[in-house]
């Protein structure tokens, strides 16, 4: 049988415009989370959940780390994503060393790993075949420890760690022997908050510090053009505000200086946060940066994973590009993106593909108490709909409103009445369903079918290879690995057949004038916009960060730097694309 035969056939197996090698990705990333017990083992500690990710190219792969997974993913495309179980045990004692935002680093041919720890005597492990879990004691009892750690091997092969998880004490760094890791002179603080002149490292929603002083953790280093670019999590875990701020000197060790706002920012959106994490290069040498997305339903600690595109401008600046961060993006690799990134949002990454459903008529096979049929397309990841049981043929429809053209759609699953009896991962477990679409509701065509899945896949994600004009979507549920069906975004991507919104007009700021770190903005609502993008920095050429707003006209922003001046534009988004930007506006 040809190749290009059985290509044909496994894709109408598979519905018939599903792609076999999908070139984009939509965050979270669909990753088989483990289930964890933290806080605690009670029944709200069961829950899918990591955070504090590291990813690190490696002999043309993607390893990517993270907190309390019994193991870790590698992947050659940024996309498909394999688990390798892995329990790091002390050779000395066997116990358990679980892996909590671990430091994860390369030094010649040779990969590290080493997991948070306030005692001695941890391992360092090292591994030149990690595909094959092939792992040995680098260091048996590691002599400091460090929470939340970070290695960085520099140019002229000197090592150093980075560490630090704390809202009473700074980051620290010191230089380590490279063959006995033993610590060079004594460690050094690198940096600690100053929440009095930056706004955005205020602990709470709300950026008020109600009632905890912000949490400085996370560190990684990335250095460029001969600077040392020191980058820290803040101001806490659970906030939609959990940001990467960076911190830039001539020297591994500091003295550092820090930009003005974070780099790594999501505030706003379906997937919202995006600190502690990572900045790597793919195989094309381009930035992008790894970080946590909050979800904090079952408790504060249950979160994900999204990956952004990033890099530095011509003037050394670090940015994280997350302006529809939470839409299809293409990946590094089979696209026409320049090797290096120079403007601002939207990245060269982004598809163009709009969210189609916002808000949009929703019918259901049945529902769980008030867990409603519309939370699952209303772009708040932490509310969800529920069916009243997780038997096959429970279904969900959204109705687009009007023919258009579907390009993917994100089936993002919601822990309901959870009952796994397992910890971390089962093979025996998997989430099967199957799309189909229709132009009146009434004749329907498969889209996706997804009935012969073996894995976990709670926030999938389907491009099509050949898109489809559709009005209604509706979603069919097989099977669920634990739970009720429960859905916390149905969302379906593509480009309406309408005309864009108008450009938003009488955008205003007004900075507070008892304290500059914040300010209130305003603007004319446009009315056939379901969504507003604010972008703002410290230079005109320099509005890196964005703010996506959705069915409002205004935005209380607490995040600036109060001895900076600002500026800032917006646009707004429809079905159907993007409107023009605004103007300038400035803000002293």
């Amino acid at each position: 049988m040809s190749k290009k035969i059985t290509v044909f056939i496994m894709v109408m197996l598979l519905g018939g415009v599903a792609t076999a090698q999908q070139r984009t990705y939509c965050n979270p990333v669909n990753l088989d989370y483990g289930y964890t017990p933290i806080p605690n083992f009670s029944e709200w500690g069961r829950h899918r959940a990591t955070a504090d990710p590291v990813i690190v190219t490696y002999k043309g792969d993607y390893y990517l780390f993270s907190t309390n997974q019994w193991g870790y993913w590698w992947s050659s495309d940024m996309l498909n994503w394999n688990f390798i179980s892995r329990k790091f045990l002390r050779p000395w004692n066997n116990v358990y060393d679980e892996l909590c935002a671990p430091a994860v680093g390369v030094i010649g041919d040779t990969m590290i790993v080493f997991g948070s720890t306030y005692t001695k005597n941890f391992t360092v492990w090292m591994s030149t075949n990690p595909k094959t879990d092939d792992w040995k004691p680098l260091v048996d009892s590691f002599e400091i420890g460090g929470w939340d750690p970070a290695f960085f091997t520099d140019n002229d092969e000197r090592l150093y760690m980075y560490n630090g998880s704390s809202n009473r004490y700074p980051l620290y760094g010191i230089e380590l022997n490279r063959k006995t890791f033993q610590p060079i002179g004594t460690r050094k603080e690198m940096y600690f908050l100053e929440e009095w002149r930056y706004g955005w490292q205020r602990f709470g929603e709300h950026m008020d510090n109600t009632f905890l002083d912000p949490f400085l953790e996370g560190a990684w280093m990335t250095k460029h053009n001969g600077k040392y670019y020191l980058q820290y999590g803040a101001p806490g875990t659970e906030f939609s505000g959990y940001a990467d701020g960076v911190v830039v000197g001539d020297n591994p060790l500091g003295p550092f200086t820090p930009q003005s706002d974070p780099f790594s920012y999501k505030p706003g959106g379906f997937a919202r946060g995006a600190g502690h994490g990572a900045t790597f290069q793919d195989k094309q040498n381009n930035y992008w940066h790894v970080s946590t997305t909050v979800l904090s339903v079952k408790n504060n600690f249950e979160r994900r994973i999204s990956i952004w595109p990033a890099g530095f401008d011509k003037d050394d600046v670090l940015f994280c590009n997350t302006a529809f961060g939470d839409y299809p993006h293409y990946l590094p690799e089979g696209t026409a993106v320049e090797n290096v990134i120079k403007s601002a949002a939207p990245s060269a990454y982004f598809t163009g593909w709009m969210l189609l459903n916002y808000n949009k008529p929703v019918i259901v096979s049945s529902t769980l108490g008030s867990y409603t049929a519309n939370n699952a397309v209303d772009e708040n990841i932490k509310t969800y709909w529920s069916a009243a049981t997780a038997n096959k043929g429970e279904w969900i429809q959204t109705d687009l409103g009007a023919v258009s053209t579907v390009n993917a759609i994100q089936v993002n699953y919601a822990d309901q009445d959870v009952d796994s009896s397992f910890l971390g991962k089962s093979l025996r477990v998997y989430h099967q369903y199957k799309i189909y679409y229709s132009v009146d509701g009434k004749r329907w065509k498969m889209l996706v079918n997804k009935s012969d899945n073996k894995k976990e896949v709670p926030h999938d994600y389907v491009e099509l290879e050949t898109p489809v004009q559709a009005r209604y979507i509706k979603l069919e549920n097989i099977q669920m690995p634990t739970g009720k069906f429960a859905i916390s975004g149905l969302r379906v991507f593509g480009k309406g057949n309408g005309a864009k919104p108008e450009v938003a007009k009488d955008f205003i700021v007004l900075r507070t004038e008892k304290d500059k770190r914040s300010a209130w903005l305003k603007w004319r609502p446009v009315n056939d916009a379901y969504a507003y993008n604010i972008y703002y920095g410290t230079a005109p050429d320099k509005l890196y960060n964005c703010i996506m707003v959705h069915n409002a006209n205004e935005y209380w922003f607490k995040a600036m730097d109060s001895q900076k001046t600002y500026y800032f534009n917006i646009e707004a988004i429809n079905e159907n694309g993007v409107s023009a930007k605004s103007g300038l506006v400035k803000a002293d």
